[in-house]
């Protein structure tokens, strides 16, 4: 089976995203509503509402959270749920089911309108995607993303590929984004798509200028590549081993995240094949025997063309 590097398929799913546009996302109805997701979609669910008032969980919390806020609840107060994901199964079932339980008017924002999640909220939201590897999750969540920015797909495929690798990127064994602050919540994408990708072999960090401020480079090292988009770097990681990107002045969120995953997918093809030595594995057994399911996880997820 072909599994393509992440940065191939963040190409692949701007040149999608340039014929089939992502509708407008209006989220102007929603009045402090919870916003939930695992992984990467309650950081999306971050970047969409960050504009507005919002309870933000995740799989780990949203029950705590959801019981501290019932008296909120009770009074009319909080109204609605948003669950976001991609495949509309797991997690996002039983978060719906919380809510709708709760009496909150549930919305999903998924790309799989016939999921088990679809068939139980409210209201949908679907996404159109590309066919890709498990957890890249690069259509999905950047299509939410571009319904809320209204970039240009092919604007950031321009960019994106205009940029030029420095000498010696493969060499490094850590890597490191420091983004304007303003892009806080992409960070933790980064980081998350590191764990995918690499594991513990190879070391990605993501944080904002802010963040970077607080000692994240008490240790300079010449085997870390510091990345920082959007400015000049005079303070962090070692002088020799850095490398600044300024962003197009239309770029906004999907800029980054397309931007920061086609770097890691650079990456990708420059170190020994971790994920694609493993991900068969996971998707066919201790990947969903951990959520106790019988069915096996595809290893390419299909598309909602």
């Amino acid at each position: 089976m072909h599994i393509p590097t992440l940065d191939t398929t963040v190409l692949e799913a701007l040149d999608f995203f340039t014929k089939t546009p992502p509708p407008a996302l209006d989220i102007s109805t929603y009045s402090l509503p919870f916003v939930v997701g695992s992984g990467n979609a309650i950081n999306t669910g971050k970047i969409l509402f960050s504009g507005k008032a919002a309870i933000f969980a995740d799989e780990s919390n949203f029950r705590q959270i959801a019981s501290a806020y019932k008296p909120v609840i009770d009074k009319g107060l909080i109204t609605d749920a948003v669950i976001i994901s991609a495949s509309g199964e797991k997690d996002s079932v039983w978060e719906l089911e919380l809510a709708k339980e709760m009496k909150l008017t549930t919305t999903l924002l998924t790309c799989k309108p016939n999921s088990t999640g679809a068939g139980i909220a409210d209201h949908v939201y679907a996404y159109k995607s590309i066919a890709e590897p498990y957890t890249y999750n690069t259509s999905t969540y950047l299509g939410m993303v571009l319904s809320a920015t209204r970039e240009q797909a092919a604007d950031m495929k321009k960019f994106i590929q205009a940029v030029q690798l420095p000498a010696g990127f493969a060499d490094y064994q850590a890597y490191t984004f420091v983004l304007p602050d303003d892009y806080l919540n992409v960070g933790p994408m980064v980081e998350i798509k590191g764990d995918e990708l690499f594991g513990p072999h190879v070391m990605i960090r993501a944080f904002p200028q802010g963040h970077a401020r607080h000692a994240k480079f008490v240790h300079p090292w010449e085997g870390e590549l510091v990345i920082t988009l959007g400015s000049v770097n005079t303070y962090f990681g070692d002088p020799a081993h850095r490398w600044d990107i300024l962003l197009d002045e239309k770029a906004s969120f999907g800029t980054v995240i397309a931007l920061t995953y086609y770097l890691c997918g650079q990456i990708q093809k420059v170190k020994p094949d971790y994920f694609m030595q493993h991900i068969a594995a996971f998707c066919n057994d201790y990947g969903p025997k951990a959520y106790g399911k019988p069915e096996q996880f595809d290893i390419i997820v299909p598309a909602n063309p």
